[in-house]
């Protein structure tokens, strides 16, 4: 009989996962409970399930709180009742709007009030009145209260050790010391499951207490469908039928188009499919997806579509995703097959500024009622949360830091604040933390979404449900995934500046002709990638010039076997020695041979690993798609996982593999644990790789351009602006008569543009080119300050970054004048004047501007220098013994080179010790990378940006040439003449 009982799902408050409330709940004898986690109902269906397999009835419900205060508890009489308590919640939550002190009227709900509630009851309403308020009760008539007062044991934590877990929990949400937390922001030591008969005892001498409490539980029903069951949209069109024939329809079309009217191969694949689609029930999941491809195109926007839905031929003539599945022989039946219970995964990309508009159409067209975003949960397994507990100690910041510090590991293990810390943040470490918002799901129902969920409103975000995506489909929910990159917005935003400079206008779609183009894949096998989606990182550069890259189905390949999962089973290895040597290849198996001799024998996708699962191992389709998830993370079932490794060997030996052979192949198996692409993922990648490819290659300077636009990729921004001098590009600092708010090209010529300036206030980022194309040049810096109305400051600003040097007068004259006109309060006009009224001049002495200031200028104010290189601010002229280019010449020798930091990559080796990865340019400009082992990474650290001298030897791997590094430190740079 208890009504008030919380999870863990009580963020910061209850100490309980719903498995082990139930189970404990179980143990005691609990027949029946209702689940009433504080304003969110996520663990509504996952209640249900566990009080199912321990055989207590489930009731649903919410406690609602407002400041921290207890108002009124929910409880639902049935799904109806539940749908009424989560669009209550909603209704506030997404208008920002404070709970009332008095619940709605309800029809299919009850609402239980604290006993201090003064107000007439309505008759679904109740007072809760808990064991050790009783009290009040004396001497009192209660002829009015009789049929209204029902038990109220609120039950929080297990037992003493979790209270205390519970007031650590609490102090962290309130960010105070444990000490300083008040009583009422945390439950009583009693709020626990009680033993077994105390309840009854606690309430004897008011017997009917406990029959109103069993009374309004035995009303209640939860009469939701059992098991997962299909709760997404069924239809398109609103029938099935009708969706049937459309999906043909639309098929057969995009097959004309993508095949041409004769291609019998495509015809047959394209039958096959949609006869499994229909079977399968997913109709509307590939017509939706459709749908939300063909708004977004009438827009003009681009996508890429990737995921498994990738495989699949219907989606390549929909248009869903540019990866033809016949020219890749993709494993169609992997991905949907008679086992399969859920849709394959379409994951739909665009660029950063046009996603939130699809987002938008989705909820207008499919209606709010139906429609949210997937949510996501945290937890508390961030390390950061033992400086929280710290804190919360009262522990001093210095003492902190120390637990923190990893070379303070073996010190801290004998330390007994230390070991406290850290078996309070085990006990922590896989409670959720805060709800938030996933990547990019969409889910889109048949009923009302609030049947499930009470809907979160993330900040800038839309209607969010309050559980994640494991969640959703073990309730029955299928995302969709409309996600946003950057990679799209250089592509896009390059295509038009070419159009603009070039008079050119480019089908960025034509990707087959791009990847036969001789040019392009010259590009590619240099490793001249940089700004190129998923191909500029140092290690993938890396990857494709040990592989001598210059083909699409070699970069396919790259784009997986790049992953954590190929790289540390030592795949990656044995994949880039076969492919330059594949006589060589020496098969574990002839059914790895039969399977994988396109990927020399190395499981290379997730396909590999499940045909190796069925064709070697004898697994069936079921149990290979689950071990296909665990691989890509998106099942959590670690018993699941474990079922499976057992499974493996004992039907591998039925077939009668030696054991060391399955021992291996296992091995590699297990290694692509939660990091495996699929094979249509990595051809989607590679397709995007190409499309930025092309325009650099071609376009190099409009691409650059773009993506500074789009605000980068994986370096910092000056490494893009090196890149556009290498193309040819004259750039200019900014100027407030040829930039605007981003970076422009007119020719050869790029101005950097206002956004990219420390300090600049956005208004006039925006209004300076505004008012220019308005109202023409500025002439001068008062005219400029007299039709923007620009303050002081922000002039200061754009002066030292050089903005105004079309007035031809120095940076410290203007900084005269500036202070002069503004000191005499310049009014502001957006108006022309009828007599140009002109300022004072002067007499200054000569002031002017170094080089060496101005770089410094530079280096503040946009990040990086422009007027000088960092090689020309050293103090040395030593440029190293060798350069990049000559470093082949130079192998197993030791030497010296002085590098530009790019960029370096910390990684930890096997027994746990760090050792990085480094990116160099050196005077030419030209990339060379470093190895720095963990027997020099203590005395030798880096110490951020600038340049380095760096001794060490040449090595090689598969032809590419690394430095091996012995010692190293940055170099001195000339003294700042602004301070001196």
């Amino acid at each position: 009989m208890y009504l008030n009982v919380h999870s863990q799902y009580s963020l910061r408050y209850g100490t309980m996962s719903v498995a082990s409330l139930v189970e404990e709940a179980a143990a005691r004898g609990i027949t029946q409970m209702a689940l009433t986690d504080i304003n969110n109902s996520t663990g509504l269906i996952e209640f249900m399930r566990e009080c199912d397999e321990q055989g207590i009835k489930p009731i649903a419900g919410i406690e609602f709180r407002r400041d921290k205060r207890l108002l009124y508890i929910g409880i639902a009489r049935n799904r109806e009742g539940m749908r009424e308590l989560n669009e209550f919640l909603t209704e506030h939550n997404l208008e920002k709007k404070p709970l009332p002190d008095r619940a709605p009227s309800l029809v299919n709900a009850y609402i239980i009030y604290p006993f201090w509630y003064p107000g007439e009851l309505n008759p679904n309403e109740y007072i809760g009145i808990r064991f050790d308020e009783l009290n009040k009760l004396y001497g009192k008539d209660l002829k009015a209260l009789k049929d209204k007062l029902v038990a109220l044991q609120p039950v929080f934590v297990l037992d003493k050790v979790e209270y205390r877990l519970h007031e650590y929990l609490r102090s962290i949400d309130l960010n105070s010391v444990l000490s300083l937390v008040k009583p009422e922001d945390k439950c009583l030591p009693t709020d626990m499951f009680l033993p077994p008969g105390q309840m009854e005892a606690k309430y004897s001498r008011y017997a009917f207490i406990l029959d109103n409490t069993r009374e309004l539980m035995g009303r209640c029903v939860m009469d939701y469908p059992r098991g997962r069951i299909n709760l997404n949209r069924r239809t398109f069109t609103g029938n099935k039928k009708n969706d049937r024939e459309l999906l043909e329809k639309l098929a057969v079309s995009g097959l004309e188009y993508r095949y041409g009217k004769n291609n019998k191969e495509a015809q047959r694949k394209v039958r096959h499919e949609l006869k499994v689609i229909y079977e399968l029930d997913f109709c509307a999941y590939f017509l939706i997806t459709w749908d939300i491809i063909r708004y977004s195109t009438s827009q003009g926007y681009y996508h890429v579509g990737r995921g498994s839905g990738a495989n699949s031929i219907v989606a390549y003539c929909l248009r869903i995703t540019d990866v033809d599945p016949i020219e890749l022989n993709l494993y169609f039946e992997r991905f949907l097959n008679a086992q399969r219970t859920s849709p394959p995964d379409f994951d739909i990309d665009y660029s950063w500024d046009e996603r939130e508009d699809v987002q938008d159409y989705i909820f207008k067209r499919y209606g709010s009622q139906h429609t949210a975003l997937l949510g996501t949960m945290s937890t508390f397994k961030d390390r950061s949360i033992i400086r929280e507990i710290g804190k919360v100690m009262g522990l001093p910041k210095p003492e902190i830091d120390s637990f923190t510090d990893p070379r303070k590991a073996a010190e801290n293990r004998n330390n007994p604040t230390f070991r406290k810390i850290t078996a309070i943040y085990e006990r922590m470490s896989d409670m959720p933390n805060q709800r938030s918002i996933h990547a990019g799901g969409v889910l889109i129902t048949e009923e009302p979404i609030t049947y499930y969920t009470a809907l979160d409103l993330p900040p800038k975000g839309m209607p969010t449900v309050q559980w994640d995506m494991y969640e959703a489909e073990k309730i029955g929910f299928d995302k969709y995934d409309i996600l946003s990159q950057r990679g799209i917005g250089h592509i896009k935003m390059a295509v038009k500046l070419v159009e603009d400079n070039h008079q050119r206008k480019i089908d960025i779609h034509q990707v087959k002709a791009f990847m036969r183009d001789p040019k392009v894949n010259a590009q590619l096998k240099t490793g001249d990638t940089i700004g190129c989606f998923y191909i500029e990182s140092p290690a993938m550069r890396q990857l494709i010039r040990k592989l001598d890259c210059e083909d699409y189905l070699t970069l396919v390949a790259a784009s997986s076997i790049i992953r954590p999962g190929v790289a540390s089973s030592g795949m990656m290895g044995e994949y880039i020695k076969y492919h330059h040597a594949p006589e060589t290849v020496n098969y574990l198996h002839p059914v790895m041979k039969e399977q994988l001799e396109e990927t020399y024998g190395v499981m290379v996708y997730q396909e590999d690993v499940i045909k190796i699962c069925i064709h070697f191992a004898g697994m069936d389709g079921t149990d290979a798609d689950i071990l296909r998830r665990g691989m890509s993370g998106k099942y959590r079932s670690k018993k699941e996982f474990d079922r499976l490794v057992e499974r493996f060997f004992s039907e591998a030996k039925k077939l009668g593999r030696p054991d060391d052979v399955v021992a291996e192949v296992w091995r590699q198996v297990s290694s692509f644990a939660g990091y495996s692409f699929s094979k249509a993922h990595s051809a989607s990648f590679a397709v995007e790789s190409y499309q930025s490819l092309f325009l650099k290659t071609y376009y190099p300077r409009e691409f650059m351009v773009a993506v500074l636009n789009n605000y980068g990729g994986f370096y910092a921004r000056y490494l893009y602006v090196h890149e556009l001098r290498k193309a040819g590009a004259r750039v200019h600092l900014p100027c407030v008569n040829n930039s605007d708010s981003i970076v422009n090209i007119s020719g050869i010529d790029v101005y950097l543009g206002f956004v990219g300036i420390h300090g600049l206030n956005e208004t006039f980022i925006n209004l300076i080119p505004e008012d220019r194309r308005e109202n023409g040049c500025y002439v001068s810096l008062e005219d400029l300050i007299k039709r923007t109305g620009i303050g002081l400051v922000q002039v200061v600003i754009l002066i030292r970054v050089g903005a105004l040097r079309f007035t031809g007068k120095s940076k410290k004259i203007l900084l005269w004048e500036a202070h002069l006109l503004m000191g005499a309060k310049v009014r502001v006009s957006n108006e022309p004047e009828l007599f140009a009224m002109e300022a004072k001049n002067y007499s200054l002495p000569v002031l002017e501007n170094t080089r060496l200031e101005n770089t410094y200028h530079e280096l503040e104010l946009l990040g990086f220098p422009v007027s000088m290189s960092s090689f020309e601010l050293l103090q040395t002229n030593y440029r190293g013994e060798i350069g990049a280019n000559d470093m082949i010449n130079h192998i197993g020798q030791k030497v010296k080179m002085v590098g530009w930091y790019v960029c370096e990559k910390t990684v930890r080796t096997k027994t746990g010790k760090l050792m990085w990865f480094g990116s160099f340019l050196d005077v030419e400009g030209n990339f060379f990378d470093t190895v720095h082992f963990p027997n020099t990474t203590t005395e030798y650290p880096f110490t951020g940006a600038g340049c380095y001298l760096i001794e060490g030897k040449v090595v090689i791997e598969f032809g590419f040439a690394s430095i091996e590094v012995f010692q190293f430190g940055k170099l001195q740079i000339l003294n700042n003449p602004i301070i001196d």
